[in-house]
């Protein structure tokens, strides 16, 4: 066989993959238009809904839920925001069985029994994390945010007897509001990734229970720099997110032990392990030993000498 022969050997089975992962991104990319543009055309009620945790706040507090559009274009970037995160949610259950179908061919039995289970999980717990942010700390923020008005008696200004009277109330852009809401939303949903994330790579073996459990105090530090970074200033929001997500560690280093329990109680079932030989072993014959003839014949060297001596 030729050399060009072997490359076109080579070479036809990366076209082929190719070809398959162009036509799965294309197929991907369809499914999100289709639902973006479904989502475009019931954006209003979308975005009324996303309002509820700022209008529930404003509501307790006598005020009315007012957002306003601080320039001409922005309540059409708001309607495509809101139809970007809609059709990426509408279409995710179609993306990831497109992963899959794109993956699993070349995936042995068992790692397709691995890998299935946390690709199901994943949508889940990103599920579970928009709406811990969504109904319970979204509210938590705009209630320490918004309590920083300022009002007098009557609703109508802050009186001040060294100053002019000054009346702080809250007129939101619907913009900034729909970018810190997805901001929660998102910043959550992806946090609540960390339990599937290190399971999955359990279950591959990349990290052990007693590895994680070594690191804790480094795994501190970074979720408190990643509350930092991906909430706003605020207290609250990032205490609440370290808290959860320390939460989500440990509970990951629970489900990483039962992952090696099973790994190990399987491998003994199929004769990997076995305690009884080990506990038999004599520690004086745990040093390895070799039948070599030449040491052989040193040892009797040494008893022959031993006998002259004698």
């Amino acid at each position: 066989m030729s050399n060009t022969d072997e490359i076109d050997d080579t070479a036809a089975p990366l076209i082929e993959h190719l070809t398959e992962l162009r036509s799965r991104l294309i197929h991907c990319v369809v499914a999100f238009l289709v639902g973006m543009v479904i989502c475009f055309t019931v954006a209003t009620p979308i975005f009324n809904f996303l309002t509820n945790p700022l209008c529930q706040v404003l509501a307790d507090r006598g005020q009315d839920c007012d957002l306003i559009f601080i320039s001409p274009q922005e309540g059409f970037f708001v309607a495509i925001k809101v139809s970007l995160l809609g059709g990426l949610i509408l279409s995710f259950p179609y993306l990831a069985m497109q992963v899959w179908r794109f993956v699993a061919p070349g995936l042995y039995k068992n790692e397709k029994g691995a890998f299935l289970p946390f690709l199901l999980a994943s949508p889940f717990m990103f599920a579970l994390g928009a709406s811990f942010a969504f109904y319970v700390v979204t509210p938590l923020a705009y209630e320490f945010f918004l309590g920083f008005q300022q009002f007098g008696t009557g609703g109508e200004a802050v009186p001040d007897a060294t100053a002019a009277p000054l009346s702080v109330v809250f007129q939101g852009s619907a913009q900034e509001y729909l970018n810190l809401t997805i901001k929660f939303i998102v910043a959550f949903g992806m946090c609540f990734q960390l339990p599937v994330l290190l399971t999955l790579m359990g279950k591959v073996g990349l990290v052990s229970a007693e590895g994680l459990k070594s690191v804790r105090k480094y795994a501190v530090v970074a979720i408190l720099l990643l509350a930092a970074l991906v909430t706003p200033p605020d207290v609250i929001t990032q205490v609440i997110l370290f808290v959860v997500v320390y939460g989500l560690y440990e509970v990951s280093i629970f489900l990483v032990g039962r992952v090696e329990v099973k790994r190990e109680a399987k491998l003994r079932a199929e004769g990997f392990y076995d305690d009884d030989d080990e506990d038999d072993i004599d520690p004086a014959d745990a040093e390895p030993h070799f039948d070599d003839p030449m040491l052989a014949e040193f040892d009797e060297d040494d008893e022959v000498d031993d006998s002259n001596d004698k």
